[in-house]
């Protein structure tokens, strides 16, 4: 009898996830009863995949057939309601050839991620967490085996060991930029000492430091700007992150605003990091909801072309359908769009989009899927669409890698819209290569090591004997959403 493993014996979690979670910043969307049909087809095809293998249903969702019978199971439950403007590429066989469906939803290619959290649970913000700040509600990972211990043991959950193995060694990804969550400076989960801490745990597995930094700055927060300089000059920040939604009073700005974006893009090019990541889509609420637009990225980016303009989440608005693009529409991605024709801003320029919680959300609907890839790829060009995850958030980062491999947009809406066919070699820009333009200077010295550190030799280990645990950990109702908005100090 095959041995049981310790992260799910039974086989009950599917390898690439369709569920509620959200990455904190909005609140989680419910499944729809297609997703929900998916999510059966799946688990009952992977039960008859796995005896016709001569395996226990767990040991078969952890191999590439599992990954690739699961996404099968997606791709005919979204053709029962009609929806083919995409679908994930596959041999039918893959659900029963190893070698095959390995080739299918597996790859070489260089990945950088560049969007990534993590929550420091020893950082000083704990002490100030609220009563009603329910523990074990809305918390990432909160039901792994540490939340069973006493106090605030649930916090060991997700810690850097937790990070680091869900990143790198349950994933194909070679390199992260560690980001931040929009928060007053005295509420932060994980503070710029500690994910500097974070990335030297990465570099202690000898030698090959995996993770660039991000400096968060609000400048419409009393102090932010004054910090740029400690940022920059101390930390070795790779880029500045920042939400025009947010603000200390719910106020948020525009970048080209004289008295808040402007200052802070203008100091950004005096101290030389002159990559500026802005949170844009995925909007926090109906208060200031036009900052969380991106009819200012256009703007900047004619005004400081010497910048670079990386557009995290593209503009998406999750659970708003994405179509063709729409010249009328003043939010989504067709505003990003928008905002960069009327300023003459051509595609590969100095304007980036980034998948992160995107991609993730775009599962759930291959329609929307298919037109914002489209989209992107067309007006803000192949060269200049940027992988991002979003994980820890949504647990390791492997199920929408191996969704993104196997993408494909419908030779229909190529046909009509001008969309580029999914190919090796793009994704391959989109998964690593693109990202290289704005952040090449940080990592030229890293990547030949890649292969010979000891997460290298760590993430072989474990696929010769895998055992991901297929969690997301994010909120993943209104309950758990305002609680965590309670832990970052958003809600009193």
């Amino acid at each position: 009898m095959a041995p049981r493993t310790p992260q799910d014996p039974d086989g009950i979690r599917l390898p690439v996830k369709l569920d509620t979670t959200s990455n904190g910043e909005f609140m989680p969307i419910p499944l729809d009863a297609i997703h929900h049909h998916a999510n059966r087809l799946a688990l009952s095809t992977a039960d008859e995949s796995a005896r016709h293998s001569g395996l226990r249903r767990r040991a078969f969702l952890t191999s590439a057939c599992g990954a690739a019978t699961t996404l099968l199971a997606f791709n005919r439950a979204y053709a029962s309601l009609g929806e083919r403007g995409g679908y994930f590429e596959l041999e039918p066989d893959a659900q029963w050839d190893q070698q095959l469906a390995a080739a299918q939803v597996g790859g070489n290619e260089f990945i950088f991620d560049v969007q990534g959290h993590f929550v420091n649970p020893t950082g000083a913000w704990t002490a100030k967490l609220p009563a009603e700040a329910r523990p074990l509600s809305g918390l990432p990972n909160a039901s792994c085996p540490a939340a069973e211990g006493p106090g605030r043991a649930y916090l060991d959950c997700f810690n850097a060991e937790q990070f680091v193995q869900d990143v790198f060694i349950d994933s194909d990804t070679d390199l992260m930029v560690l980001s931040f969550v929009p928060s007053r400076s005295d509420a932060e989960p994980l503070t710029i000492e500690e994910a500097a801490a974070t990335a030297e745990i990465v570099e202690q597995m000898q030698g090959t430091h995996r993770l660039l930094l991000h400096g968060r700055v609000n400048p419409n927060q009393e102090g932010d700007l004054d910090a740029m300089d400690e940022l920059a000059e101390h930390w070795g920040v790779a880029a500045w992150k920042t939400y025009t939604q947010w603000g200390p009073d719910g106020t948020g700005f525009w970048l080209d605003d004289e008295d808040t974006g402007i200052p802070f893009l203008e100091k950004a090019r005096k101290l030389g990091v002159k990559i500026v990541a802005i949170h844009k889509g995925l909007p926090f609420g109906k208060e200031s909801y036009e900052h969380s637009t991106c009819a200012d990225i256009g703007r900047v980016a004619r005004r400081y072309p010497d910048m670079s303009f990386l557009v995290y989440h593209s503009g998406y608005v999750a659970g708003s359908a994405e179509g063709p693009y729409d010249p009328n529409r003043e939010d989504g991605v067709d505003a990003l769009v928008t905002s960069l024709r009327a300023n003459g801003i051509a595609p590969n320029s100095n304007v980036y989009a980034e998948m992160g919680s995107t991609w993730r959300y775009l599962m759930r609907d291959p329609d929307s899927a298919a037109h914002t890839l489209g989209k992107l790829l067309t007006y803000v060009g192949e060269d200049n669409v940027l992988w991002g995850t979003d994980s820890i958030w949504y647990g390791s980062p492997q199920d929408q890698i191996q969704a993104f491999r196997t993408f494909q947009i419908a030779e229909k809406l190529q046909a009509m819209y001008g969309y580029p066919k999914m190919t090796a070699e793009l994704r391959a820009k989109v998964f690593g290569l693109n990202a290289l333009k704005p952040y090449g200077q940080h990592v030229a010295d890293l990547m030949p090591r890649f292969s010979l550190d000891s997460v290298a030799q760590r993430r072989e280990d474990s696929r010769n004997a895998p055992d991901p645990h297929f969690r997301t950990y994010g909120p993943k109702n209104r309950r758990e959403f305002l609680n965590l908005m309670r832990w970052q100090g958003d809600l009193s």
